[in-house]
């Protein structure tokens, strides 16, 4: 048993070496044919391992955006088009939870300051408790009060885009804007540190923050459609929005289809369940370059045979076995398929690290894809290779040898 052993691994040594030999001879041909195997597994990997990247910073600006808050979007009814300041106190006063954040936007047609005057800026009105949660975000200044609420004062606080709009090089604080033509007061400058990339997405803010009292006098109306609510410590987000929704349903009179309660857990849920269908289908796009690869790999091999049809009579000649010429060739098309494998995969890792340092995405080497890659690759070798080997260990030494 152990001769036999150590005779099939010195027939595969040997065939390994004559494989080599044989790539060697042909240094063009066989870098030809290993490109296209090489740029498959390239593509596989460096998708596979971007989106697996772009998808884990998106669940983490979702969960860190969303986490322990439900969104709510008010579209009324008939009797009742939103929710008005009593309607947000009667939700804060839940036990299951902890504040509400409005979010009123502003249709700016124009934001002014002497004479300058900008239409590309945005406004959003929010409310103090918004600034309890991000009170850091304000770089100099103050931010907004619950006076500031209960009185729809007219005062703002503006971004780095308005400062360098209106202010650049002098304090703002103090200084007014006119917002629609309505004057409003600078009391604050906030900044928000997005990291570029992707989290940039969903951490944007409007460059003008005034009292959402205020922003709803602005747009002529006292109902809100849109609010962010913070779920109590120690609440399951499931407890919180069965409990968001019943108060609303009864502020609604328990009519159907008059608000939507959106919490961050099914968002990220369906965000992951898209990520990986996209996954799927870019990586079989990219396998397509895989199959074209194989091709060549049993054109090159097809054509070796021909060409090395006296070399095979005399082996056979001198009595070698169908199986052993047929594995010999079988391992020169597998080694060609592992070549171009292993190159695609230096060249996948490279790729997908310099595309997730394009995107902001933090990069992570994907242990599947390039276990995709490289198994795709022997695979290729071995199927696109068993043709080309089956016709060699075929042929008939004496028709061979004619050729001589």
């Amino acid at each position: 048993m152990l001769k036999r052993i150590r005779s099939a691994l010195v027939m595969v040594g040997e065939c390994v070496r004559m494989s080599l030999d044989n790539i060697r001879g042909s240094k063009v041909r066989s870098f030809l044919t290993l490109l296209g195997i090489m740029i498959g597994v390239t593509a596989v990997i460096a998708l596979i391992s971007t989106v697996n990247a772009v998808s884990g910073s998106l669940a983490s600006s979702f969960r860190s955006m969303g986490v322990g808050t439900l969104t709510v979007s008010v579209t009324g009814s008939d009797l009742k088009t939103g929710l008005t300041a009593a309607d947000l106190a009667k939700l804060s006063a839940l036990d299951e939870v902890d504040g509400i954040t409005p979010n009123v936007g502003l249709n700016v047609s124009s934001v002014s300051y002497g004479s300058t005057i900008s239409t590309e800026l945005t406004a959003s009105g929010r409310n103090a408790y918004y600034f309890v949660l991000n009170g850091d975000m304000v770089v100099q200044g103050r931010t907004l009060k619950a006076f500031d609420d209960d009185n729809a004062t007219p005062v703002c606080l503006i971004s780095a885009e308005a400062v360098e709009a209106f202010f650049y090089g002098v304090n703002p604080i103090g200084e007014v804007l006119y917002v629609n033509g309505m004057p409003f007061t600078v009391v604050g400058r906030y900044e928000e540190d997005t990291g570029g990339g992707i989290s940039a997405i969903f951490t944007g803010s409007p460059d003008i923050i005034v009292p959402y009292t205020a922003a709803l006098r602005l747009n002529g109306t006292d109902e809100i459609t849109s609010l962010t609510v913070y779920i109590a410590d120690g609440v399951t987000s499931d407890r919180a929005k069965s409990a968001l929704e019943d108060a609303l349903d009864a502020l609604f009179d328990f009519e159907d289809d008059t608000y939507t309660v959106t919490s961050m857990d099914s968002v990220e849920d369906t965000m992951q369940t898209m990520m990986g269908m996209m996954s799927t289908l870019l990586a079989g796009i990219a396998s397509i370059a895989l199959v074209v690869g194989g091709i060549g790999i049993m054109n090159m091999m097809l054509t070796t045979v021909t060409e090395r049809t006296v070399e095979i009579g005399l082996k056979k000649a001198l009595g070698a076995m169908p199986w052993q010429i047929q594995a010999q060739f079988l391992i020169e098309s597998f080694m060609l398929s592992m070549m171009g494998g292993l190159l695609g995969v230096a060249m996948g890792v490279v790729l997908s690290m310099v595309l997730c340092n394009v995107l902001g995405a933090a990069f992570t080497l994907s242990g599947s894809a390039i276990a995709l890659g490289v198994g795709f690759s022997a695979a290729v070798g071995i199927l696109f290779g068993f043709a080309p080997a089956r016709k060699a260990s075929r042929l008939n030494p004496i028709d061979a040898l004619r050729s001589v």
